[in-house]
């Protein structure tokens, strides 16, 4: 068994800084086991529809590649360049290009194009249709998020915590917000999420954004999370999952912070609770469930921040981001097993595996649909019985 050991000691340095990744595990001599899987026989029965490689996938980078669907097309990146398009019903392909660049984030689609960041400093846009390269923009640093794209713009961060608005047609700047980095950082970088015109955005030190699209502007900038303590590795609060924007609220996930909710119009927090995590979350109307550092999986009241239930089993097991597929909670594990859980009070209700390797980031429900992108570049699209 495969140890996992929940500390951030070991740190890797890239040319802007010092970056801490939450997947490393070092504490002296101290060895933490993943919790071991009970038995389980399922009571739902989740059905792949198809599977495929779609190429080398993040080479144990933490990369944030992951699909993106958009009117019936699955998009897909990997670690070396490869940039899929996949139909949705059958997996088959569409159209594939090699861009000849360390692809580190994306894709991100809309306005025709799809856009991946690299990890050289660029962003490059192809057209959705067929592949074609339409433009590449030089950037300041390496992109670990995935750009977001609409209203004739798109919107990449890169983690020398710059916030750049490019033309959608060109790729030229149109403006760009800089915010300087802390000392030590995750690995990673929030992804912006645009909607209505306006740009949230999770910032290194515990910040959320809301700035608008067309000229940057920020329309308000809220401290979710104040970092503490005496050392850099105590004073670490990022958020690197992507904001939830659902029903007034916007839904954010701190790093040794809070999960809190924060209203959409005025930035003013509403609520927070104390869950250290650096994933995505899932939300609907029932509640917002995330997956802690721990592999702790919490299901919380939307409206309060309550805690409804708590999923303790998958202790210390790398977990994924979070899906939400009908009434279930999905979260995948290092050694590539999906844990399907109710949603009303978090019992496991099945178990799947996709593949050997661990499932990182790349959970995406769309349609009734759960794609699945592995951390070695299988894509697997699964869904459950009516």
């Amino acid at each position: 068994m495969r140890s996992l050991i929940p500390s951030i000691l070991a740190v890797l340095l890239a040319g802007c800084g010092t970056f801490a990744d939450p997947t490393e595990w070092f504490s002296g001599a101290e060895v933490i086991e993943p919790a071991e899987l009970i038995e389980l026989s399922n009571t739902i029965q989740p059905q792949t529809l198809w599977k495929r490689d779609v190429g080398s996938g993040t080479d144990d980078q933490r990369l944030a590649l992951e699909p993106y669907v958009a009117q019936g097309v699955v998009y897909v990146a990997d670690g070396e360049g490869r940039v899929q398009a996949i139909d949705g019903g059958s997996g088959a392909v569409v159209w594939k290009v090699d861009l000849d660049a360390p692809v580190s984030g994306g894709p991100g689609v809309g306005d025709g194009i799809v856009v991946v960041g690299t990890s050289d400093g660029e962003a490059i846009a192809l057209a959705a249709a067929d592949g074609s390269e339409r433009w590449r923009a030089r950037l300041t640093s390496e992109v670990l998020s995935v750009p977001a794209v609409g209203s004739g713009v798109v919107i990449v961060h890169s983690v020398d915590g710059k916030l750049f608005g490019l033309e959608a047609a060109s790729g030229n700047e149109r403006w760009r917000y800089e915010r300087a980095v802390p000392t030590l950082t995750l690995r990673g970088s929030g992804s912006p999420v645009l909607v209505d015109g306006s740009v949230y955005i999770g910032m290194a030190g515990g910040r959320l954004l809301a700035l608008r699209a067309d000229n940057g502007s920020v329309e308000w900038d809220t401290p979710v999370t104040v970092p503490t303590g005496r050392s850099e590795l105590q004073r670490l609060a990022d958020i690197d999952g992507d904001p939830l924007v659902l029903g007034g609220g916007v839904f954010v996930a701190t790093y040794q912070g809070e999960v809190a909710a924060v209203e959409q119009r005025s930035g003013r927090v509403a609520w927070r609770r104390k869950v250290s995590a650096y994933s995505r979350m899932a939300a609907d109307r029932n509640g917002i469930y995330v997956s802690d550092e721990d592999g702790t999986v919490w299901g919380l009241d939307i409206l309060s921040g309550a805690v409804k239930w708590e999923q303790k089993a998958l202790a210390h097991r790398g977990l994924s981001n979070v899906g939400l597929l009908g009434d279930y909670v999905v979260v995948g594990d290092f050694e590539g097993y999906l844990h399907w859980m109710n949603q009303r009070d978090g019992e496991f209700v099945a178990r799947t595996r996709v593949g050997s390797d661990p499932i990182t980031t790349g959970l995406r429900v769309v349609d009734d649909v759960l794609y699945v992108q592995g951390d070695d570049g299988d894509l697997a699209a699964i869904t459950l019985p009516r």
